[in-house]
Order: C-alpha cells, then structure tokens, then sequence
C-alpha cells in the first residue's frame, strides 16, 4: 500500500521524441526521461503531475518496510491510467519520495524501531512545499500526492503543501489520500469473529497484511499465518499494547489475512481515488472533501499522540539546531 521500486511497469508509454516535440494526448510521462524543452512544452492546462511517496516504516515481521510504497505506487499507476485515457491530458509521474513520517512504532512511545526511517513532520512539509513552489513556478496546475500513511502529522504537512500551492499559484495540489472517503476504504468488511480477532486493526493486521497478499503476495512473508492476534477495541489499547515489552510491531490478526479480502479492499480505494481525482479535474473544488488529518483533530487520544510525536521531534531539531550553530552553521 504493482509497480516495480525502481520504475514504472511494462505498460506505461515510453517517451521516445524527436526535438522538442510536445508529447502527444494520453502519453504517460517519468519526468527523469525529460529534457528541459520537452517539459517546458507540455500543456500546463492538460498535464497532470504526480507526486509518489513511499515511507520506510516498520510493519512487524511479516511485511516489508516498504509497504506503504507499494501501495502508493499502484495507485499512482490506477491514476495515471484513468486521467491518460482522457483526450487531451498526459500525466507526468514523478520518482517516488522515500519520506513519511511517525511510524506505527511511535504510538507506544518507541521512537526508534527497526525498519522506521521518517523525518520530522515539518521536514516532510518543507520538502513537498519546495515541490510545489518549484511546480507552480513552472506554471503546473494539477499536482496530485499520492502518499498513503495513517499517521495523522503526515497527512496534515502534505495537506498544508497542497493548500499553500493552492493559495500562492492557483492551482491544485492535493493529497489524495489525505481524503476521507478514500481512506475509509482501508477496511474492509469482515465477520463478528473476525473483527473481534482483528480489533482496531490500523497496522500490518488482517487489512494491510491481506493488501500486501494482493499487491505484492512474494513480499509477504509467509510466517503470517501462525501470528499471534494482537488485538486492541480502541487507540488506548493499542498504546497499552505496543508499550508492552517485545512488541513485534504490528496491530490485529494477520493471520486471518487472504488475497481475496486485499482485493476488495483495493478495489474499493482505487475506485474512490480515481473518482476524486477526475472530479477534482473536471471542478470538484477539493476543499469541499473531509480530510483525515481534520478527522483525527477532533480524537483527544490521536491529538495527544501526535503531541507526544511532534515532542519527540522538536527534540531532535533541538539537537540538530545545537550542533549546526556550535560550528557557526544554518
């Protein structure tokens, strides 16, 4: 939550111009393959950009660090596709950004975990700023960020990226996972004894670890299938869980995990991804659509951790800020 990591899959158009030819309708475009002319030549009005990320976080031992990406990725792909299949719009994809922040781990206090490479929430907002603010000098207008992660603080720095592109260019810049009805999709249906196995299943539980299975089954590792249920009714209980000594990093029962619940969990969000992004495209103004960051704002138990996360943060900068200025840096 397939593309290969290092690029775009089999199907996707291949650039092959001549010159400075403008790409033709319905191309879709890995901006690493463009020159400086043929990016200056793409229509403004009709090219659409996506922004990939994938963080690096731990997802216990049965999942890779990179799951997130993998799902970010094919929905990059699912995108591309359906805005490339419309007359008159090409889309350029971007290499995917390896940053997110607060890992699962930080909801017991475990601030460093391996498998867990984040950055500060106001680094992950600086760099997607510093996008937009190269984007809309250029002159994009469409700017979509495709970067799934349920930590709230993330979420709310692509958001504000996304507004402050808005409210300096014009133009749309818009996290599309940040939108609730897109990432209410994330769980999928179960039985009564399922989800009293399952819990609050927010990380590398039955869901994620049953997309993965659709997504990427080889990246799965198969020991699954005998984990034991870590399941919690409400955040608070997760928190008690995770704080526990030996915590293995995951949430729920990924043992009840099948590809057959992936996909309908996948179906689900794609479809409703793709939906807002065409409707975004076609005058949907996005600021109409609840966020998940705005959501979580009104849970004082996610409140409280994000405060505990941006503590922790604050604290690093410190350390850093410290450092730089003992040798006369900035």
């Amino acid at each position: 939550m397939s593309w290969n990591a290092r690029g775009l899959p089999a199907c996707v158009v291949p650039l092959v111009l001549l010159g400075i030819a403008t790409p033709a309708a319905g191309q879709i475009l890995r901006v690493q393959e463009l020159t400086a002319p043929e990016i200056a030549a793409l229509d403004r009005a009709t090219t659409v950009i996506l922004l990939p990320g994938g963080i690096l976080e731990e997802h216990g031992p049965y999942l890779p660090t990179y799951s997130d990406g993998y799902w970010n990725e094919r929905l990059t792909t699912d995108i591309a596709r359906a805005v490339a299949a419309r007359p008159g719009w090409q889309v350029v994809v971007f290499p995917v950004i390896p940053l997110g922040n607060s890992g699962a781990n930080d909801i017991g206090a475990r601030f460093s975990f391996p498998g867990t490479y984040t950055v500060r929430a106001e680094t992950l907002r600086s760099v997607y700023m510093d996008l937009a603010s190269e984007l809309g000098e250029q002159g994009f207008r469409w700017v979509f960020v495709v970067h799934g992660h349920g930590a709230p603080n993330h979420s709310r720095a692509l958001d504000q990226a996304g507004d402050f592109f808005r409210d300096s260019y014009g133009g749309h810049m818009v996290h599309v996972m940040g939108l609730m009805p897109v990432i209410a999709g994330w769980v999928g249906e179960k039985t009564e004894e399922a989800e009293a196995e399952d819990g609050l299943s927010i990380h590398s539980g039955m869901d994620e670890t049953s997309w993965m299975l659709f997504l990427e089954p080889r990246r799965v590792r198969r020991a699954y299938r005998n984990a034991v249920p870590l399941a919690g009714s409400d955040l608070d209980a997760l928190v008690e869980l995770a704080r526990q000594e030996g915590w293995p990093g995951y949430f729920g029962s990924p043992r009840l995990a099948s590809r057959r619940h992936g996909e309908r969990i996948w179906r689900a969000v794609s479809t409703q991804a793709v939906e807002l992004t065409l409707g975004i495209l076609d005058g949907l103004d996005e600021r109409t659509i609840p966020r998940f960051a705005e959501e979580m704002a009104n849970s004082p138990e996610d409140v409280r951790l994000d405060a505990a996360s941006l503590a922790r943060e604050d604290e690093m900068k410190r350390r850093q800020m410290t450092w730089l200025a003992a040798r006369g840096l900035r």
